[in-house]
């Protein structure tokens, strides 16, 4: 199943199962209200529904499956404007978990670099990069603003203290279930489903600010700067998250070809990871790290005023934003 938030015609913010054969949703909340005469407190919102669990995502199939077909609920696609299908997480966690990202965004760090510093930067092979042990033996991640969410066809802000802007290619998925101490082997069953995820990243200030050693904060943090969607895919339609391919275009062209296969750590092991001693609570989203090959960093293309970035999981579907420089 796909879920959907958008704004409806008379821009009311609903939630809605999505059909991709037809191009259109079906309003949730309308469709229960025709059928049973009153609203369901589980499809207020798309966080009303993950927190209701299996028996409103049961109550979510069947509406849909005796709504097939058209009908006054049913919306065209082409007509809604699509929200991120969790406006606000209640936490985001993005980890770091590709080998030739760890290898190749630090080498492009280390040319943009010397490019700031006015030096001419090493060629790429001559780059020395050591990986510290602890990438491979654990999941790496830090929590990221669950304020500045946007989803597709939404405009990013460039921000103005930034000359090398960057997208990172992404998904991940929304916790379903609240837990503490989760082991490896029940963690896939607190998994609500997939979306895709670009952490766009202002890389001199990110260069800068990480030598406190202290993690990303103002290249990273910035307003529309946590991309997501364009809609969540159920976890029956994505048997394995780890056998994805994924197209990265820009402006239409095709900047890199990939696959989900890059990741280290699984998503269930990153679930046991940080919820050891800590309770994780369903609404709140892990974004998988960047895939191989997918930011600018690691290609060395950069993007420039007015480029539209796409970002294309297979199963899952395709996330469009345009960066726009406002100062």
């Amino acid at each position: 199943m796909k879920l959907a938030t958008y704004l409806d015609p008379q821009g009311q913010q609903r939630i809605g199962a999505v059909d991709t054969a037809s191009r259109s949703v079906l309003d949730l909340q309308a469709a229960h209200v025709q059928q049973h005469g009153r609203p369901s407190p589980h499809l207020g919102s798309m966080l009303d529904l993950i927190d209701g669990g299996e028996p409103a995502l049961a109550l979510a199939r069947e509406l849909e499956r005796q709504s097939a077909g058209a009908g006054p609920h049913r919306h065209a696609l082409e007509g809604l404007r699509l929200l991120a299908p969790v406006p606000q997480p209640r936490q985001i966690r993005d980890f770091n978990n590709a080998e030739d990202h760890w290898r190749d965004a630090f080498g492009g760090m280390t040319i943009l670099s010397a490019r700031l510093a006015g030096q001419t930067p090493l060629p790429r092979d001559q780059i020395k990069v050591d990986i510290p042990e602890v990438n491979y033996t654990q999941p790496i991640f830090y929590i990221s603003n669950r304020m500045n969410v946007v989803g597709t066809d939404t405009d990013i802000q460039w921000p103005r203290y930034c000359q090398w802007f960057d997208y990172e290619a992404e998904f991940g998925f929304f916790l379903g279930r609240t837990g503490k101490d989760i082991s490896e082997k029940d963690a896939a069953s607190y998994i609500f489903g997939y979306t895709v995820f670009n952490d766009f990243s202002a890389r001199d200030k990110q260069i800068r600010e990480m030598q406190g050693k202290m993690g990303p904060t103002k290249g990273k943090s910035f307003d529309t700067g946590n991309a997501m969607g364009p809609w969540i895919v159920t976890c029956d339609e994505i048997p394995d998250p780890r056998k994805l391919a994924v197209e990265i275009r820009v402006n239409g062209e095709v900047w890199k070809n990939t696959s989900s296969a890059s990741m280290v750590h699984s998503f269930e092991k990153m679930i046991a990871y940080v919820s050891e001693c800590e309770t994780l609570y369903a609404g709140e989203f892990f974004g998988s790290g960047t895939m191989a090959g997918g930011c600018c960093l690691e290609i060395d293309r950069w993007l420039k005023d007015g480029d539209v970035v796409e970002i294309e999981f297979e199963k899952i579907g395709t996330l469009r934003n345009r960066v726009v420089r406002t100062a």
